[in-house]
């Protein structure tokens, strides 16, 4: 009987030592809270929407989640001239950016809830300095190549519109 109640016992514990692991990596050691694991390769296309700045055209990703939004244009080798990423946040904040492995050079677009660029930076292919908002009302960033904003003349107090309307209208409802 001691032999029956030993093996159900090591078979209990081999079940429980197959738990599924968690879908996100994190690393941690004994003691301590969990580090974050960045990604590791380049995401697939997004999902996309057109952009419009007065007569300009984008065809553009949309970053809605936050493994989206922390991935971006991490890895990848190239962007077509008249493509983008807009990044959709859940609140208005002081957005931040950094360009750890992102090896493309780009520009970056900060904007207010009513769709209007507050601010636009460049920014440098590797670059882990943080280029912060000087604004706390941000709630979309767009991302193009590296002078695209200066090649097609859209400045700051420029309107961005989707292809449904504001960009308030467009993410309010979710249509996209």
């Amino acid at each position: 009987m001691r032999w029956i109640a030993l093996a159900l016992l090591c078979a209990a514990g081999l079940f429980v030592g197959c738990e599924k692991k968690s879908s996100t990596p994190t690393a941690q050691m004994p003691g301590q809270p969990a580090q974050h694991v960045f990604p590791t390769s380049a995401q697939s296309k997004l999902q996309t929407i057109r952009l419009w700045m007065g007569s300009e055209e984008l065809e553009t990703e949309l970053a809605l989640t936050p493994i989206q939004s922390e991935t971006g244009m991490m890895f990848r080798t190239n962007m077509p001239e008249n493509t983008a990423m807009l990044f959709v946040f859940p609140r208005p904040f002081r957005a931040s950016f950094w360009m750890k492995n992102t090896i493309l050079p780009l520009s970056a677009a900060y904007i207010d809830p009513d769709g209007i660029i507050q601010e636009i930076h460049d920014l440098q292919p590797q670059d882990t300095n943080a280029v912060t908002a000087g604004s706390n009302n941000i709630l979309y960033v767009l991302e193009v190549n590296q002078g695209w904003f200066q090649r097609h003349h859209i400045a700051t107090g420029t309107l961005i519109r989707s292809e449904y309307g504001s960009l308030h209208e467009t993410f309010t409802k979710r249509r996209p």
